[in-house]
């Protein structure tokens, strides 16, 4: 499925629950846990949306279909305003290939240009409901944001080669728009993703 027609498709999703559709195509919202708790299955809602499009069934955290790909957020009612709930996980950081690849050549690029954006509102940490609130993707022709978007990876790739590739060197705090995070399981993990900060979700959203 090209990505303009999944564009369409997705569209007509908005206003939408999706809880509802979950049985219908036998995902599993709730499981149970190892001490026997009912847990949310925090994939559920991407997973329906792969079975609304007809496409197979991916593992992956971020489903890849070719010339697009697909990830969902959440959002939050703050007063009158609705704003994102968490950052975004965009892509793993590879530090050789960071240090041998300018902006244009990155897998962060990349993504960005890939990207399809789903959207829902949560209210509270355990979920009934699954709206759709909107569908976006990223808008390549805002060459400012995309300047700046630059500048996040040119620091996080010149830090690199100053620290011989040493990922430990990146930090949070590094990136406007992008920041360099801690990603995977376990207490002491060197893996690091590039995130899309809240204000970015926000811009990519139109919020």
């Amino acid at each position: 499925m090209e990505r303009e027609i999944a564009l369409v498709q997705l569209k007509e999703l908005i206003g939408r629950d999706l809880f509802s559709c979950a049985a219908e195509y036998g995902v599993t919202t709730w499981r149970e846990s190892s001490q026997g708790k009912q847990k949310q299955n925090k994939g559920w809602f991407g997973h329906v949306i792969e079975h609304y499009l007809g496409l197979p069934q991916n593992s992956a955290q971020s489903p890849n279909f070719g010339s697009w790909e697909l990830k969902t957020t959440s959002l939050k009612r703050k007063g009158h305003e609705i704003c994102p709930k968490e950052t975004l996980a965009i892509t793993m950081i590879d530090p050789y290939e960071v240090c041998q690849k300018t902006f244009e050549q990155s897998h962060l690029y990349a993504k960005l240009q890939k990207l399809i954006l789903v959207s829902r509102i949560v209210t509270d940490r355990f979920e009934d409901s699954g709206v759709v609130f909107s569908v976006n993707s990223f808008d390549l022709t805002d060459t400012q944001l995309l300047a700046e978007i630059k500048a996040d990876y040119d620091l996080v790739r010149q830090t690199l080669i100053d620290n011989d590739g040493n990922i430990t060197a990146l930090t949070g705090k590094m990136g406007k728009w992008v920041q360099p995070r801690t990603k995977g399981k376990g207490h002491g993990t060197t893996s690091r993703a590039f995130y899309a900060r809240k204000c970015l979700v926000k811009k990519i959203l139109n919020l």
